[in-house]
C-alpha cells in the first residue's frame, strides 16, 4: 500500500516536509493579507453572481470563542465553492458595533466606546483570518462610523416622512396624507394609525395651527412618539427589549428590571403585519422560523365588543375575543394591570392591596404571566359590568394573566370554553356557563372546540360554532356595540434608548415641544463628545451631557438614542455599495447583487432580527428606494455549539449567594459564572471576586466550607461564561483541523455538544492527506499505474458526493466523502496528478490552509480559490462489476463479485458452485435462489 511504502522506505527524504500547520498557517495568512483580492466593479465576465451573507457580530472584548465559527466556517465553504464554478461571489462582512458592553466599560473606565469598539474590531478581524476566512473586506461596514450610520439616520427619516395607506395597502410620503387632509380631512382616510386619533374636517385642518397640525400627523407617522410600558433597568440606565430580559432581570449582569410608562420612539410595524405574514410563504427558509414568526405576528380574527360599567353612563370597556358567539357564556371581565379602568379603580378607592398587586403584575413578563399554572392570580375590583344581550351583571376583575399588549387589554371571561378562564374561574370560584354542546364534562376540561351547536345563548341556539360567530357578528353590528376585528399578537417595537453609544436620531423639538426633522444635508448627525457616559443628575439620557447639542438655531436635539438593531436591520443592502456617499445603495448594484442567495444565522434571531428586517425592507420597497420586498430568500440556521457552563445562585435585591445545595430554601435568581473559575462543581470564590466589581464585596453561604454551582449544557456563549477559545485549539491542531471538526461534528443544522478529543481524527486525516499527496508526487517519475481506471471511478464518485453535500450543505458527509476517498487511493503504489489535482481541489473549501500549500507544492501556478471545481464524469461512474453478498438464509457467507449485467441464470450456477458456498450448503436441500440485483444474494434451504 501507498502509505505503507511511504513510512518504510522515505521516512529520511519526507522528514524534510513534515505537516507543520503553524508555518503553513502563517505563510498564507501573510500572503492572503497582502494579496486580498476586490471585488471586481465590472462584473460582465461572470455568469452569475452568488451573494451568502452571515449574521454580522457584535465586537465584544472576549473576542470570538469556538461557538461562534460553525456558521462563518459554513459560509466560507459555500462562497468559496461557488468561486470554484466560476460565480461573482460576495462574502462580506462587517461589525454590529453599537452595543451595551462597549458603553458599561466607558461608563467605568472613562474610555471612549468608539477606541474599545475599534481595538475589538482589530482583534476580530485577527480571528478571522486566523481561521483562514475568505470574507471581503473591502467592503467592510461598521454600525457605528458616521459614514454608515448617516444612512440609519436616512432611513429613520424615511420612516417618520411617510405613513401607511391601508386602500393601496403600502407606505406613502407623508405629503400625500397632507394634501388628503387638506382636501377631505381624515374622515375618509384609510389609514394604519393610534387608537385615539381624532377626526376633523378639512376645514379644521387648515384651521389648525402648525404645531396642531404637527401633533394630528403624529398618529399616523411610522416613526412617532407615544407613552409605552417598557422594561427599565435602573442600573443600566436604559429601556431594554422583551429578549434582553430574563425572568425580571436584565440579560447583561443580571440587574433588576422593572416596567415603567415612559415617552418612546415606536415604529409602526402593526400596519405590516398582514404582508408579514403573507409573504412568509413565498420565502426558502427553515418550516419552524416561519412558524415562529406566524405565531410572533399572531393574527387572529374575531369581535370588539363594548361593555357599559355599572353606575357610570360614560364608563366602558371594549374587549376583544377571538369566540365572539360564546357571548352568552360569558361570567366575568377581565383587565390587565394596565388598563386605565384598573389605574382608575384604584387611585380612586385608594386600595392598598391592589396598588401594590398592580405593582407586582406589570413588572412580571409576559412570559412569566402567560405560564401555564394550576391557578391563576387576580383581584375583584368591586365593579360591574352590562352583559350587552341579557343584562347580567359581570363582576370585573383584575388578571395578570390579561396583557396590556393584545387585543383591548381586557377579555370577556367564558369559563365553559377558554381553558385560561375555567383556572381564573376555578381559583376565584366564579361560575361557568356552557354555551356549546359537546361531551366534555365541564369538570374536568372547558371544551375550547369548534364542533357541536349553540346552547343556552338565545337567538344563537341550534346553530354552527361557524354559523353563530357570523350571526353575533351581525348582531353587534346592528346594535352599534361592536364590529368584526382581525387583531395581531405583534406590538409597534419601541425605539428609543436612554444610552450614549447609538444612533443620534436626526429630531429636533421647537417651543412647542414636538419633534420635527433635521433635513437630509445635514446628515450624519454624529454623536457627540459627553462629560460623563451617564444620565444627568435630572435623570437625563448621557447625551444631555454634550455641549451645544442642539441645532444651528439653537433648538434641543432629540437626546436618546437608537436600539441596537437599527443598524443591523439594513446592513446587508449596504454591503451591495459600501462606499457609496450619496445613496444608500446605488440602483445598478442593489439590482445585480439583490437578493441575498444564502443567509446564515441563528435562531435565536428568528422573531426580532429577522423581523425587523423584513419590515424596513418592506417600508424602502414601498417607498421606491429599493427593488425586492424581502431581504432573504434562503435562510439557513446553523445549530449551536453547547458547552457545560456554571451557576451561582444570588439572592434576590442581595449581592450574597446560595451555595447549590442550600438554594432551595431562598429566593434565588441562577446567575452563570465563567466556567474556568469551576472545578467539580467547586467555585473559585476569590477569583471570581477579582473578576468583576460587583462581586468584590459579595458573600457566600457555604455547604461544608465549599460554594459548589449548578451546572448546565447549553449554548456556548459570552452570555453564559461558557466559551471555548479557538486560539489555543488552534496552536494544537491548526486551523484546519478546527474547520473540519466543527463541519464534521454532525448535521449542520443540528446542535452539537463540544468534545475537544473528537479533533484527533481530523488531525490524522490532514496529516494523511499531507503525506499522500508528497509520495503520490514522487511516484509520478517512478512507477506505473497499474489501476488508472478504478482510481479514477473512485474519484468521479468522490467529487458527486462532495458537490452535491455542498449543495445541500451537508458538509459532514462531504468530509467524510473525502476521508474514505483518500483510504482508497492510498492503496495505490501510484496516483496520477490529475487525481491528485481533484482531491486538493475538492478539499480547499474545507481545509484552504493546506490545500493552498499542496497546490504550490506540486507546481499549480494558478490561483486555486478560483482555479474551475472539477466536474464528475457520469461514464466513469458506471458499475462494471458489483461484489454480490451472498446469504444462506438471511446469514451472509461470502461475496462473489459479478460482471454488470450478468443474466440471474448465470449467477445461480456460478454461486451453488462456489467452494464456501459449497461447504456452508453440504447435506442441505436448495429450495430457491433470491437474487436482487445490485444488491444482494439469498439462498434458502
Amino acid at each position: 500500500m501507498l502509505q505503507k511504502k511511504f513510512n518504510n522506505c522515505a521516512k529520511k527524504k519526507l522528514a524534510m516536509r513534515a505537516y507543520n500547520f503553524t508555518l503553513i498557517e502563517e505563510k498564507w495568512q501573510s500572503i492572503w493579507q497582502k494579496q486580498q483580492e476586490t471585488i471586481p466593479h465590472e462584473p460582465s465576465h461572470y455568469a452569475r453572481k452568488y451573494y451568502v451573507l452571515n449574521m454580522f457580530p457584535y465586537p465584544s472584548g472576549s473576542g470570538l470563542h469556538i461557538g461562534h465559527y460553525t456558521g462563518y466556517v459554513a459560509s466560507d465553504i459555500i462562497a468559496r465553492y461557488y468561486k470554484h464554478k466560476g460565480y461573482h461571489v460576495m462574502n462580506p462582512m462587517g461589525f454590529d458595533s453599537f452595543g451595551l458592553p462597549a458603553e458599561q466599560y466607558a461608563i467605568q473606565t472613562g474610555q471612549h466606546p468608539a477606541i474599545t469598539t475599534e481595538k475589538n474590531i482589530s482583534k476580530y478581524k485577527r480571528q478571522f483570518r486566523q481561521m483562514g476566512l475568505d470574507f471581503d473586506w473591502d467592503r467592510q461596514i461598521n454600525t457605528s462610523e458616521p459614514t454608515y450610520y448617516k444612512w440609519t439616520q436616512w432611513i429613520f427619516l424615511q420612516l417618520f416622512n411617510a405613513w401607511y395607506n391601508n386602500t393601496t395597502q403600502k407606505a406613502e410620503p407623508i405629503e400625500t396624507l397632507l394634501q388628503a387632509f387638506t382636501s377631505n380631512g381624515n374622515h375618509t382616510v384609510e389609514a394604519a394609525c393610534d387608537e385615539d386619533t381624532p377626526l376633523f374636517s378639512a376645514q379644521e385642518w387648515n384651521a389648525f395651527t402648525a404645531s396642531e397640525q404637527q401633533a394630528k400627523l403624529l398618529h399616523y407617522r411610522l416613526a412617532y412618539l407615544k407613552y409605552s410600558m417598557v422594561n427599565w433597568c435602573e442600573t443600566l440606565g436604559t429601556v431594554l427589549a422583551n429578549e434582553e430580559v430574563k425572568n425580571g432581570f436584565s440579560e447583561i449582569g443580571g440587574y433588576p428590571v422593572t416596567r415603567k410608562k415612559m415617552k418612546q420612539w415606536s415604529l409602526r410595524m402593526t400596519a405590516y403585519a398582514e404582508r408579514l405574514l403573507e409573504d412568509l410563504s413565498s420565502l426558502d427558509w427553515p418550516l419552524p422560523t416561519k412558524e415562529m414568526q406566524r405565531n410572533w405576528i399572531g393574527r387572529s380574527e374575531g369581535a370588539e365588543i363594548t361593555f357599559n360599567v355599572q353606575g357610570a353612563s360614560n364608563q366602558t370597556i371594549k374587549v376583544f375575543t377571538t369566540r365572539p358567539e360564546t357571548i352568552f357564556g360569558a361570567c366575568f371581565i377581565a383587565l390587565a394591570p394596565e388598563h386605565p379602568f384598573t389605574s382608575f379603580i384604584a387611585n380612586t378607592t385608594g386600595d392598598t392591596l391592589l396598588i401594590d398587586y398592580i405593582h407586582k403584575a406589570r413588572n412580571q413578563s409576559d412570559r412569566n404571566r402567560l405560564a401555564a399554572p394550576t391557578s391563576l392570580s387576580g383581584m375583584f375590583l368591586s365593579a360591574y359590568a352590562i352583559h350587552p344581550f341579557t343584562g347580567a351583571r359581570l363582576p370585573i376583575w383584575v388578571a395578570d394573566y390579561v396583557l396590556p399588549n393584545y387585543g383591548t387589554a381586557a377579555i370577556m371571561g367564558v369559563p365553559a370554553h377558554s381553558r385560561q378562564d375555567y383556572l381564573f374561574a376555578q381559583s376565584f370560584k366564579l361560575p361557568s356557563l356552557p354555551v356549546i354542546k359537546s361531551d366534555n364534562p365541564l369538570e374536568s376540561e372547558p371544551y375550547e372546540g369548534t364542533e357541536g351547536k349553540l346552547i343556552n345563548a338565545s337567538f344563537l341556539n341550534g346553530l354552527s360554532v361557524p354559523m353563530a360567530f357570523a350571526s353575533i357578528i351581525q348582531e353587534l353590528v346592528r346594535k352599534k356595540i361592536g364590529k368584526y376585528k382581525i387583531n395581531y399578537k405583534v406590538r409597534d417595537p419601541i425605539f428609543s434608548r436612554q444610552r450614549y453609544w447609538g444612533e443620534p436620531f436626526p429630531i429636533y423639538y421647537k417651543e412647542d415641544g414636538l419633534p420635527y426633522a433635521l433635513s437630509e444635508d445635514q446628515l450624519p448627525l454624529v454623536l457627540p463628545e459627553v462629560s460623563s457616559y451617564q444620565p444627568n443628575k435630572s435623570g437625563e439620557p448621557p447625551l444631555s451631557n454634550a455641549l451645544n447639542w442642539t441645532t444651528p438655531e439653537g433648538y434641543p436635539l432629540e437626546l436618546t438614542t437608537m436600539p441596537g438593531w437599527a443598524g443591523s436591520s439594513w446592513y446587508f443592502l449596504r454591503y451591495m455599495d459600501a462606499y457609496n456617499a450619496n445613496d444608500l445603495v446605488s440602483k445598478a448594484e442593489e439590482e445585480y447583487w439583490s437578493p441575498v442567495d444564502c443567509y446564515i444565522g441563528g435562531a435565536e434571531h428568528a422573531t426580532a432580527h429577522l423581523l425587523y428586517a423584513r419590515f424596513w425592507t418592506k417600508v424602502l420597497y414601498d417607498l421606491g428606494h429599493i427593488r425586492r420586498k424581502e431581504p432573504f430568500d434562503k435562510l439557513f440556521h446553523q445549530g449551536m455549539i453547547l458547552n457545560l457552563s456554571a451557576l451561582a445562585y444570588r439572592i434576590k435585591d442581595k449581592n450574597e449567594f446560595v451555595s447549590f445545595h442550600l438554594k432551595e430554601s431562598y429566593d434565588v435568581v441562577g446567575i452563570h459564572v465563567p466556567i474556568k473559575f469551576v472545578y467539580n462543581h467547586i467555585l473559585d470564590i476569590e477569583a471570581l471576586k477579582k473578576w468583576r466589581p460587583e462581586f468584590a464585596d459579595a458573600t457566600f453561604i457555604l455547604e461544608d466550607g465549599k460554594y459548589i454551582c449548578g451546572s448546565k449544557m447549553e449554548k456556548m456563549s459570552k452570555s453564559k461564561h461558557n466559551v471555548v477559545n479557538q486560539e489555543r485549539v488552534i496552536a494544537q491542531y491548526g486551523a484546519d483541523a478546527l474547520r473540519l471538526y466543527l463541519m464534521f461534528l454532525g448535521p449542520l443544522e443540528e446542535s452539537k455538544p463540544w468534545d475537544l478529543a473528537g479533533i484527533e481524527g481530523c488531525s490524522r486525516f490532514l496529516h494523511k492527506v499531507w503525506r499522500f499527496v508528497h509520495y503520490a508526487q514522487d511516484s509520478w517519475t517512478t512507477t506505473e499505474c497499474i489501476n488508472a481506471k478504478e482510481i479514477t471511478k473512485t474519484m468521479h464518485q468522490t467529487i458527486q458526493k462532495v458537490t452535491e453535500a455542498i449543495q445541500r450543505y451537508s458538509f459532514n458527509t462531504a468530509i467524510s466523502s473525502l476521508m474514505i476517498c483518500l483510504n482508497k487511493l492510498s492503496a495505490h503504489k501510484k496516483v496520477e496528478k490529475s487525481i491528485v489535482e481533484n482531491f486538493i481541489l475538492l478539499l480547499e473549501p474545507f481545509a484552504p490552509y493546506i490545500a493552498t500549500e499542496l497546490w504550490e507544492s506540486i507546481g499549480k501556478e494558478e490561483v486555486i480559490k478560483t482555479f474551475p471545481f472539477p466536474d464528475w464524469d457520469k461514464d466513469s461512474l458506471v458499475e462494471t462489476n458489483y461484489a454480490y453478498p451472498v446469504a444462506i438464509n438471511g446469514k451472509i457467507r461470502t461475496k462473489i463479485i459479478f460482471d454488470c449485467p450478468t443474466p440471474d441464470t448465470i449467477i445461480e450456477r456460478a454461486v451453488l458452485m462456489d467452494a464456501v458456498i459449497q461447504k456452508w450448503l453440504s447435506g442441505k436441500t436448495v429450495k430457491k435462489v433470491i437474487i436482487i440485483p445490485r444488491k444482494m444474494i439469498n439462498i434458502v434451504t
